[in-house]
């Protein structure tokens, strides 16, 4: 017979099930904004670490500017070293 936590965790997955769901999904976020930046020009790109950084400023949570900040340093990477994050990468950061 299995117990209330057994049963609870085949149902909604174990504590670190629940994690990486929350990390995929930041992942998604992440990836859909990559078009949008890759059409931002070198300036505009720059730009944007200002507008966090008046963000953070102004109150909002570190939390709050993650997935921006990491799709605007993926696309800096891409641009700057060739190089695109892979999402483990991503995973491995918000850790």
């Amino acid at each position: 017979m299995l117990g209330l936590g057994k049963i609870a965790s085949k149902i909604l997955g174990s504590a670190n099930d629940r994690k990486v769901r929350a990390y995929r999904a930041r992942v998604e976020a992440i990836n859909a904004l990559e078009d949008e930046l890759k059409a931002l020009s070198d300036e505009a790109l720059k730009a944007r670490t200002a507008a966090f950084r008046e963000e953070l400023e102004n109150g909002k949570k570190l939390d709050d500017l993650l997935v921006p900040a990491f799709a605007t340093v993926r696309e800096a990477a891409r641009r700057v070293l060739g190089q695109r994050h892979y999402d483990v990468q991503l995973i491995g950061g918000m850790v």
